[in-house]
């Protein structure tokens, strides 16, 4: 293993129901919209990958509020969704999951080398890193987000491009994902993925994962070691 790469939403934090769900909805408010995500809905709303193609799926299904097109109301809500997504991060009350930072530390002192691959915007992801302080941040080699790439998880589109920026051959990469579109990209890239399950994917298929756990723990509570992840990167293809 050369190389260990983080999904951010659900993988660094468990955003989605908290976070990106409470942003999308008081950016909906803030515009005078009339529309709502509860918990059941956004659920179903996360098997589309990209917050603005979630929204686009969403008013082409209940409607486009009066004079507004995708072109017109998308960015501006987008915008002010992760505005709103970066105050709660910067607030705390969106906390790093057990253990992801003692293993970017182990995988830092160990010379392997470090990113991020998600499909959340670039300011989101710059206010998730920001949880783990500064020194930790520069540790990231590579953090492709948003819209780096046109085809959104589960096409493998991003983690080839990550590839590409760290000389790489998939085989060479440990992903830890923590839903099924997630998978199937890291997978389709040629990478070994590991999934920790977050709030809203505990019930997907994880068939294709070389290893599935509910999180990566700290003391007492250890699940997944570097040794473990650079264990997954001599496995077998499937």
């Amino acid at each position: 293993m050369k190389a260990l790469i983080f999904d951010c939403d659900g993988v660094l934090v468990d955003t989605e129901r908290d976070g990106h769900r409470v942003a999308f909805n008081r950016a909906f408010a803030d515009a005078g919209l009339d529309a709502e995500w509860d918990v059941a809905l956004y659920g179903e709303l996360l098997k589309i990958a990209g917050g603005k193609e979630r929204m686009t799926h969403y008013f082409n299904e209940n409607g486009w509020p009066r004079g507004q097109t995708a072109e017109s109301l998308i960015p501006q809500l987008h915008k002010r969704k992760t505005a709103i997504f970066t105050e709660l991060v910067a607030s705390g009350s969106l906390p790093l999951r057990p253990g992801i930072t003692r293993i970017v530390d182990e995988a830092h002192s160990a010379g392997v080398r470090l990113g991020v691959c998600t499909t959340s915007a670039a300011d989101s992801v710059n206010g998730v890193l920001d949880l783990m302080g500064k020194q930790r941040k520069t540790y990231f080699e590579i953090v492709l987000a948003g819209d780096v790439v046109s085809k959104k998880k589960p096409d493998p589109e991003i983690y080839d491009l990550a590839k590409k920026r760290l000389g790489l051959d998939g085989r060479e990469c440990v992903v830890i994902e923590d839903s099924r579109n997630g998978l199937l990209a890291a997978v389709g890239a040629g990478m070994r993925c590991l999934i920790t399950t977050s709030t809203y994917t505990q019930d997907e298929d994880f068939n294709e994962a070389a290893r599935v756990v509910p999180e990566l723990g700290d003391p007492p509570k250890v699940l997944i070691t570097l040794k473990d992840l650079k264990s997954i990167a001599t496995m077998r293809a499937a």
